[in-house]
């Protein structure tokens, strides 16, 4: 299994910036994830890197305002988020799936990825 360290959350004004890192360690992993998940919500997805093109997939959501990086020598991952809003305050956690992402729609489900960080606490205010 892929052990997954989530920092950078925050509390941020709107119209403000965050990025988010996700340090992994373990099992190697072909492809990261990253997920939201409001109070009273269901878990949803943000964005997605595939390690071995980092090539990267986004929720309609975030698309223009968040950007996915990896870092292969350092195994990590990141969230730059810019533009914020309210709608995007909620706890953000990191995943790893054995499996390629190909596309947004089969890179979006939780239930695909194996692993889980234990999440950052985003908060942005009107």
């Amino acid at each position: 299994q892929v052990q997954l360290l989530e920092s950078g959350g925050g509390l941020v004004q709107t119209g403000g910036s965050l990025r988010l890192s996700c340090a992994a360690s373990g099992r190697t992993s072909r492809s990261m994830g990253w997920f939201r998940q409001a109070p009273g919500k269901e878990r949803e997805f943000v964005g997605a890197l595939k390690w071995r093109t980092h090539r990267t997939y986004y929720a309609d959501s975030v698309k223009g305002r968040f950007t996915i990086s990896g870092d292969n020598a350092k195994n990590s991952v990141y969230l730059q988020m810019n533009a914020l809003t309210p709608e995007d305050t909620a706890v953000y956690y990191c995943a790893a799936r054995e499996n390629y992402c190909y596309s947004n729609s089969g890179c979006n489900d939780p239930s695909d990825f194996d692993s889980w960080g234990q999440g950052t606490q985003v908060t942005v205010s009107s």
